[in-house]
């Protein structure tokens, strides 16, 4: 690999960064949270006039960068600039898109950090090894249902790591992999009956066993330390006067171990029906709200297996964190947080299954993203935007030395 050396005169320009940022922030402003102009979130559908907008500055941007650009079926951006060698790019990205209440930093980040690596190299005329390239991906909440997934080896993630950086006063963190998931839409189903004119031991209540379910999933689940999580609750007929028949509800599972998580699954779904028929599980409360029970039904929506990210991505990364702890002054440890596992999904779970990838977290004020007060500090942002530079340079002399060795 190239000696730190090589590297130490590459900075990039957190000026330049941040008006980047502020600048595509003028394309899709959301909700105002602050009293600057810049605090502001966004709100940038996939595929919306706004998106469109900010999608012709990043082809025009990346074509001034001497890059060569392509589009794929999906919408996908792809801006290369050449190596001395030939072969795959090593790609920095995310998603110039947003939620429909997101924020200035979340995705757009990651696209932007990797603009300004390219600046720095053309500003300093640096031939890499290999071609590197900046990937937006279609990737937020569209206006339709169109949605793409490719692949790619670099990632830079402002947030979406959660309170962890900024309770620990870490600076940046390297994620070795990311939480299996599994999605889940349980549907209980009781009877309708006045509330007045039916007393407890006659009612089939969906509601209080859909509630005695979701309190038992969060209380069970910490005890597998996973996660459960419920978003969304429906009732059908919903009225006061009326005990619910039917109630709907999301849980949302997570552990960074398959196996756990299927047990955690498996242990609830059994949970479940005992709750459904009325009957408590130790450490319940309910003595004497007995009713006639319900039936239970549980559909799998969607699933995602534990990812463990590449060694060699993660090892370029900890290098490149490590030498910039040096320039600061700042021991390493006190400076970066090893061995993080993500909790949120990322792209990064598909290209990790096609190519080597790794992932970079930022600190971020209270650990929020997708919502407008989400923020980062201009130094964190040049901070994790110096790391990934780094990290691409020093995965592209690790390829060159490999390809150099031979089969």
């Amino acid at each position: 690999m190239m000696a730190n050396a090589a590297f130490r005169n590459l900075n990039v320009n957190e000026g330049r960064l941040m008006k980047d940022i502020h600048h595509t922030a003028q394309r899709g402003k959301g909700a105002v949270w602050g009293s600057a102009a810049t605090e502001t979130g966004m709100a940038r559908l996939s595929l919306s006039l706004e998106d469109k907008l900010v999608r012709d500055w990043f082809v025009e941007t990346a074509r001034s960068l001497s890059c060569n650009v392509h589009f794929d079926a999906m919408g996908n951006i792809f801006a290369v600039r050449s190596g001395r060698n030939d072969g795959p790019a090593t790609f920095i990205g995310s998603h110039l898109d947003t939620q429909p209440s997101g924020g200035r930093y979340d995705g757009i980040l990651g696209v932007l950090a990797g603009l300004e690596v390219l600046r720095v190299l053309e500003d300093n005329k640096v031939e890499t090894a290999f071609p590197i390239g900046v990937v937006n991906w279609t990737k937020g909440r569209p206006i339709s249902n169109i949605n793409g997934v490719i692949w790619r080896v670099g990632w830079l993630n402002s947030s979406r790591q959660g309170p962890i950086l900024e309770a620990e006063n870490k600076r940046i963190g390297i994620v070795e992999g990311v939480q299996a998931y599994r999605w889940h839409t349980i549907t209980v189903r009781g009877r309708e009956c006045h509330t007045g004119a039916t007393t407890f031991p006659y009612r089939s209540d969906a509601l209080l066993a859909a509630a005695r379910m979701i309190s038992h999933s969060h209380v069970f689940a910490s005890e597998f330390s996973s996660l459960a999580s419920t978003g969304v609750l429906t009732l059908k007929h919903g009225s006061t006067n009326t005990v619910p028949g039917e109630v709907t509800f999301s849980i949302d599972i997570r552990s960074s171990s398959d196996s756990q998580l299927m047990q955690l699954e498996e242990k609830l779904k059994q949970d479940f029906e005992t709750i459904a028929k009325d009957e408590l599980l130790p450490g319940m409360t309910g003595k004497g709200v007995k009713g006639r029970g319900c039936s239970m039904e549980w559909q799998l929506v969607s699933s995602s297996t534990a990812t463990t990210f590449d060694k060699n991505c993660i090892r370029c990364i900890t290098d490149s964190a490590e030498s910039a702890a040096a320039e600061a002054g700042i021991a390493a440890e006190d400076f970066m947080k090893r061995g993080m596992i993500s909790g949120a999904g990322h792209d990064s779970v598909y290209t990790s299954k096609r190519c080597p990838t790794a992932m970079i977290f930022i600190l971020c004020k209270d650990g929020i993203s997708h919502s407008p007060g989400e923020y980062s500090s201009s130094q964190e942002c040049a901070t994790g935007a110096q790391v990934l530079l780094g990290s691409v340079l020093r995965f592209g002399e690790l390829r060159a030395v490999e390809a150099s060795s031979g089969p």
